[in-house]
C-alpha cells in the first residue's frame, strides 16, 4: 500500500472535496450545509422545540441558537409559542422555509448523483452500506456532521 491510500486518507480526502462542493453548490441560495442539515429536521419534526431537536442532532445549545436564529431572520423557520410549555419554543418552517428546502433539497439530489456518476446502482447501495455500517459503529448521529456536533466548533 503506497503513502496516503488508506481508507481513512480517501475518505478524507473524498470528504474534504465533497463537502466543500457541497457548499459552494448552496452558496448561491444563501445556505449553508448546517442550516439545510437544520431545515430539513426541523421539516421532519414540526413543532419541536428547539432544545429537543438540538439534543436529538447532538448541536451544542449555543451553535443551534445560532442556526435557528440565521434561518428566522431569513424568514426560512419560525418560533411559536409551545401550548403544553410556556417555557419552549416550536419550531415551524415558513411557506418561505418550505420553498427553499424544496430547491436545496433537488440540489443535493443533484450532487448525490454526480458524486456517484462512476458508480453502478448496485455499487452505490454496497458503498452507502458499509459506509453506513462504519459510521453507525463508531455512534455517530446519521446525517449530522460531527463538526456541528463539538463545542470548539460551536466557538468557531
Amino acid at each position: 500500500m503506497s503513502p496516503g491510500a488508506g481508507v481513512g486518507f480517501l475518505i478524507s480526502q473524498l470528504g474534504y472535496v465533497i463537502s466543500g462542493r457541497f457548499k459552494d453548490l448552496l452558496a448561491p441560495l444563501g445556505l449553508e450545509p448546517r442550516q439545510f442539515l437544520v431545515l430539513r429536521h426541523v421539516a421532519q419534526a414540526q413543532g419541536s422545540s428547539q432544545q429537543a431537536l438540538g439534543k436529538a442532532l447532538r448541536i451544542p445549545p449555543s451553535r443551534m441558537v445560532s442556526i435557528v436564529d440565521s434561518l428566522e431572520r431569513r424568514g426560512l423557520v419560525e418560533r411559536r409559542a409551545n401550548p403544553t410549555d410556556r417555557r419552549a419554543r416550536a419550531l415551524h418552517l415558513t411557506p418561505e422555509g418550505r420553498r427553499m428546502l424544496a430547491r436545496t433539497f433537488k440540489v443535493a439530489v443533484e450532487h448525490e448523483r454526480a458524486i456517484c456518476a462512476d458508480l453502478s446502482p448496485a455499487e452505490r447501495e454496497m458503498l452507502v452500506g458499509m459506509l453506513r455500517r462504519l459510521t453507525l459503529a463508531r455512534q455517530l448521529v446519521p446525517g449530522v456532521h460531527p463538526a456541528l456536533t463539538s463545542e470548539e466548533a460551536a466557538a468557531s
